[in-house]
């Protein structure tokens, strides 16, 4: 099987990049104009007023240190997910430059230009659009400038909350190891941030009588694509629908509910951080989510049978090189101690006392090797140091502290936890780079994400988890030099969930009946 190049990939999937590239301009564009209705009042009352400078920059400022996804996640329990969410929070990080450079910018006009404005008879408004606006025009314009490409960047994390974006692309090839995938968002978006900042320039150059003249043209075309944008946004779909980026491209997924199903609803885009929640308020009507996930239980969702089974069941089990399980003799006999002591509900436990009870990892890992009575208490060895990683959900924080614990009652080792790595690519790409150790894996990500087979193998490899199991294990010695030890004993496989009050009302209880009611008029 030859590897599809980045130029095929961007001709198979071209109206979805072109309808991602629309999205994003419309919520840079949308954001910005925004910004600057709100921005330019702002910067020209403080430059009035310079007792205010002090506070609204500060403010504007503070605002403006908030790491990006944190922002987002503060608009999700006001807004919701979706446009509005994503727009206010690029609204907030365009406002800095623009208050700041119209402030600077009025504020630095030359005193004697102001006495001689006085002079001639001129009040404050006429002062303000004749004189200090013109002269200040190229200040405030680069700040604009500076706001547009912050946008363009800060855009792509739109998809987070299912707002759309080149982001789609990015956090998709992440998650799929798909470098292909990565490219075709992050290179539109990087030519996108430089050809907003040239155009805007030329603008800046041109002078104040040439913007006059586009003083109509220009707030119509931000509007324009603002619009389009969120035209695209609505969705008449009966259901509204929001996958993982990964779950859209995967054959255990969004590929296998098309091709086995024959069901398309039309999903967003949108982070599992926010998607159960989003779920359980109504924002989304059907979601992909893992079988063992806390949450199900935490929002009273119900998971749609897999009739067809294109879900198939897969092991979770740590994944480590065979070199470096020499370097550390003790440690396979260690991790392999925590062989066959899950199950699915004692795990889907564990993962709803961090999602919603909102235990820490730590107190979870401890109080679960109490009661199967594996709890050791550390040694605090002086020996070599083992680096744990984890990719960004509950279950993998949960497990990595767990084999953190147990590492460091059994041996003397010293333990260091890399968590949060993001998608299945950092995470492996760690891991082949010797930047971590071992990281706990799932077999069907190992097969479909890492290995990717020819359809036919993974028919043949996936009908039990044991048979998939011994594929991935032998296919990971073989061309990475990489060891499944023994697999943990719990199913994480992939599932669709509703509200189970609506799936009760609407008579769905397998994933036929969805594409039944789907198909109903």
């Amino acid at each position: 099987m030859t590897q599809q190049s980045l130029w095929q990939f961007v001709i198979e999937q071209h109206e979805k990049l072109l309808t991602q590239v629309v999205q994003h301009l419309g919520l840079t564009f949308l954001s910005l104009l925004l910004a600057i209705i709100v921005g330019l009042p702002l910067g020209i009352l403080i430059a009035r007023k310079r007792k205010l400078s002090s506070p609204v920059l500060g403010f504007a400022g503070i605002l403006q240190t908030i790491p990006s996804i944190a922002l987002l996640g503060f608009m999700i329990p006001a807004f919701g997910i979706g446009a509005t969410p994503a727009i206010v929070a690029l609204l907030i990080y365009a406002l800095l430059p623009i208050i700041r450079n119209t402030f600077t910018g009025i504020t630095g006009v030359n005193p004697s230009v102001i006495e001689a404005a006085k002079a001639m008879g001129m009040n404050r408004k006429q002062m303000l659009f004749k004189v200090e606006l013109p002269l200040a025009m190229p200040v405030i314009i680069a700040g604009i400038r500076t706001a547009a490409v912050i946008n363009v960047g800060v855009a792509t994390l739109a998809s987070f909350v299912a707002a759309g974006g080149l982001g789609e692309f990015i956090f998709g090839g992440i998650s799929l190891n798909n470098t292909n995938m990565i490219l075709a968002g992050a290179i539109p978006a990087a030519l996108l941030a430089i050809l907003l900042d040239q155009m805007i320039a030329v603008l800046q150059k041109s002078g104040y009588q040439f913007f006059k003249k586009l003083k109509y043209i220009i707030p119509a075309i931000l509007l324009l694509f603002g619009s389009v944008y969120l035209m695209n946004s609505v969705s008449d779909n009966k259901l509204k629908a929001g996958f993982t980026p990964e779950f859209m491209g995967r054959q255990d997924g969004d590929l296998g509910l098309r091709s086995v199903y024959g069901l398309n609803v039309n999903p967003k885009v949108v982070s599992d951080a926010v998607m159960y929640k989003a779920a359980y308020e109504g924002e989304l009507d059907l979601i992909s989510g893992y079988s063992t996930d806390g949450r199900i239980k935490a929002y009273d969702l119900y998971v749609l049978k897999d009739d067809k089974k294109i879900f198939p069941p897969y092991f979770a089990a740590p994944i480590i090189k065979t070199k470096t399980l020499e370097k550390f003799p003790e440690l396979e006999e260690t991790l392999n101690l925590l062989a066959g002591k899950f199950n699915d509900s004692i795990m889907t436990d564990l993962n709803y006392r961090s999602d919603y009870l909102n235990q820490t990892p730590e107190k979870i890992a401890k109080d679960f090797l109490i009661k199967t009575k594996l709890y050791e208490v550390p040694r605090k060895g002086s020996g070599s140091t083992i680096r744990i990683g984890s990719k960004i959900f509950g279950e993998q924080y949960i497990l990595t502290e767990i084999y953190k614990i147990m590492i460091e009652g059994y041996t003397n080792y010293k333990v260091e936890t890399k968590t949060g790595l993001g998608g299945t690519k950092i995470c492996f790409d760690a891991l082949m780079n010797d930047a971590i150790d071992f990281y706990p894996e799932y077999t069907g990500t190992g097969l479909l994400v890492l290995l990717k087979p020819s359809e036919k193998t993974v028919q043949t490899v996936s009908q039990n988890a044991d048979k998939t199991y011994k594929f991935v294990d032998t296919e990971f010695r073989k061309q990475y030099g990489i060891q499944w030890l023994k697999p943990l004993g719990f199913n994480n496989s992939y599932a669709l969930m509703m509200r189970k009050k609506q799936a009760d009302e609407l008579k769905i209880k397998s994933i036929s009946d969805l594409k039944k009611y789907m198909d109903s008029k």
